[in-house]
């Protein structure tokens, strides 16, 4: 029963992970310029093309999958795979973090959001590890 509410605090991470990545490119969409920037063909300095959409698109498809393998996987997998993404998703938004405090001053909003980014998947590595030991 332990592991079950484990693995359902884990997906429940990952979706609310999927859903904050929503609100922020929602958010995004919100301040001014930006639907000029979209239109002109780039998004915060990067060139719009297909390999960019879905990098985009993994950001939300992959904390989706896992909601949904973190439920479903062998415990031993699923504690390693969770492990292994939320270390990425960590590392990845605190280097976006650190890609606005680069470009100049931030609003709350990017403050509330990266904040959010990074403490979601740590939160989900921190689960992972703390993974109770299996009984053989």
């Amino acid at each position: 029963m332990e592991t079950l509410l484990l693995k359902i605090k884990i997906a429940v991470l990952w979706i609310f992970m999927a859903v904050a990545m929503s609100a922020s490119m929602v958010l995004w969409f919100m301040r001014p310029g930006a639907i000029d920037e979209i239109m002109s063909g780039t998004m915060e300095g990067l060139r719009i093309n297909t390999g960019l959409l879905l990098f985009f698109s993994l950001f939300w498809l992959i904390p989706l999958a896992m909601a949904f393998l973190s439920v479903t996987l062998k415990d031993v997998v699923n504690r390693k795979a969770n492990i292994i993404l939320g270390i990425i998703f960590t590392v990845f938004y605190i280097g976006h973090l650190f890609m606005h405090l680069i470009k100049g001053p931030l609003t709350i909003l990017i403050v509330l959001m990266c904040v959010l980014m990074i403490l979601l998947p740590a939160l989900i590595f921190w689960y992972a590890w703390k993974w109770p030991k299996q009984k053989v």
